[in-house]
């Protein structure tokens, strides 16, 4: 099978860890060949906190995926997530020696690895640079200046940091597993990728994924990334709230969150309740539904409101930043029963529960298309498209024409296009080695990890 056909996403979540395994089928859809799951546990609020526990976790979880497709694993696609990821718009510009000359890739390159220069904070790192919006020569709300004359470029980014330290981690984990860091993708992005409709992203959409550690959230308009944010609690502190108001162990508190669990409590009469087994001979435990819908309810409000605000930050009041698309739920906290109306009644936007099925075969099992295999699914997909960029790249090393659908997705892996066009720029390295679009990415952490120890 070939090699460049097949790409492999791990997701490290809070509460579980997923390695999927995919390839591209004759209709340019998904296939999904093996699927590995195991339960994370060195990681908190989507930040590495056990090294050790986090490698295990990813062993297993590449060996049954391992098993399930019959395939060896080398290099992963990696997501992040964690509190400590940051977002801000940044403005720059470049001045062209030869305004006689049509704007190119390498333009667009020098522009996104100015941004890359940007002085941060100490011990923060530039995961993405995602342009937004271009200028040539003063005039404004140009899409796509590529062929056009100019001798002043400049463009506003959506610039996403994370913390070197938690990246490193991230990093470590996998290298100890044995695999190979081929990229790192914002979870919320890879999600975006899997769920949502060409169409939303034009129209405006705010995707909301609530995960076990974090809620993610990426708003796109106009078929660009404008927003991103992560909020540092999910589907965990529910379980928590329930195993603290209900006076249970853990393990019985997620389990009544996802048998009995609605975010809706006017839909559970008072007399409906439910036994828990008592732990060693001890009494069972009646709890009324309606309590348990009560104190799932408070903490989904809290989540929702938090996702509202930056919803709110992004400037959905204003007219023109308008969301017509609403808001699309997904992750394994948008399973919850009765959320998508609570979402509709907090907000007043339309919502949908988003499934990843926008891209994959059709066949597909119904366990892959759950909502919690959103970002797997996602990163998938973005290191299959890398990989097929890369490999037009080689065929054809001097074609710069990218059309606007291709930018827009190149930019939402980490600077694809600025690697890409390194390779372009020297077609004898390329025959030397099969370079691809994350090999800078990639080399930037070894050198971390090789710094950490």
């Amino acid at each position: 099978m070939e090699k460049d056909n097949i790409a492999v996403g791990l997701d490290i979540g809070t509460t579980k860890i997923v390695a999927m395994i995919g390839r591209k089928n004759d209709y340019g859809k998904m296939e999904v060949l093996g699927i590995g799951k195991a339960k994370s546990l060195g990681v908190h609020r989507g930040v590495v906190n056990n090294i050790t526990q986090t490698i295990q976790s990813i062993q297993q979880a590449v060996q049954d995926a391992e098993t399930s497709s019959g395939l060896k694993i080398k290099e992963v696609v990696v997501g992040i997530a964690g509190q400590h990821i940051r977002s801000l718009q940044h403005s720059d510009y470049i001045t062209r020696p030869n305004g006689e000359d049509v704007i190119g890739e390498e333009d667009i390159d020098r522009l996104c690895n100015q941004v890359h220069k940007l002085v941060m904070l100490p011990g923060e790192e530039i995961l993405h640079v995602l342009p937004q919006d271009f200028k040539v020569d003063g005039q404004a709300e140009v899409k796509e200046p590529i062929g056009m004359y100019g001798a002043r470029l400049e463009a506003n980014f959506h610039v996403v940091l994370g913390q070197v330290s938690s990246i490193r981690n991230v990093g470590r984990c996998i290298k100890s597993a044995g695999l190979e860091l081929s990229a790192i993708t914002l979870e919320p992005l890879a999600s975006a990728k899997a769920v949502l409709s060409q169409e939303e992203k034009e129209a405006g959409v705010a995707l909301i994924d609530i995960g076990g550690g974090t809620t993610d959230l990426a708003i796109f308009k106009d078929g660009i990334i404008r927003h991103t944010a992560v909020i540092p609690f999910g589907g965990n502190v529910i379980t928590e709230d329930i195993k603290e108001g209900c006076s249970i162990i853990e393990k019985q508190a997620e389990l009544l969150k996802i048998k009995f669990g609605s975010a809706w409590p006017g839909e559970n009469k008072d007399n409906e309740i439910v036994s828990i087994p008592g732990l060693r001979g001890r009494e069972p435990k009646e709890i009324s539904l309606k309590n348990l819908s009560k104190i799932i309810h408070a903490r989904v409000i809290e989540i929702i409101e938090q996702a509202y605000m930056e919803i709110k930050n992004y400037g959905h009041e204003d007219q023109k930043k308008k969301l017509i698309a609403g808001i699309v739920l997904t992750g394994g906290g948008a399973q919850l029963q009765h959320i998508k109306q609570l979402v509709e009644y907090i907000t007043g936007m339309d919502t949908r529960i988003g499934y990843p099925n926008e891209h994959l075969a059709g066949d597909s099992d119904a366990e892959t298309t759950s909502p919690m295999y959103a970002t797997a699914v996602g990163l998938v997909l973005n290191s299959l498209e890398s990989k097929e960029k890369s490999s037009l790249m080689k065929r054809f090393p001097h074609d710069t024409a990218v059309s606007q659908d291709e930018k827009a997705d190149t930019a939402e892996t980490t600077s694809e296009t600025e690697i890409a066009k390194k390779e372009k720029k020297n077609p004898e390295k390329e025959t030397k080695t099969s370079k691809r679009f994350f090999d800078k990415w990639a080399e930037k952490f070894k050198e971390f990890l090789d710094n950490a120890e």
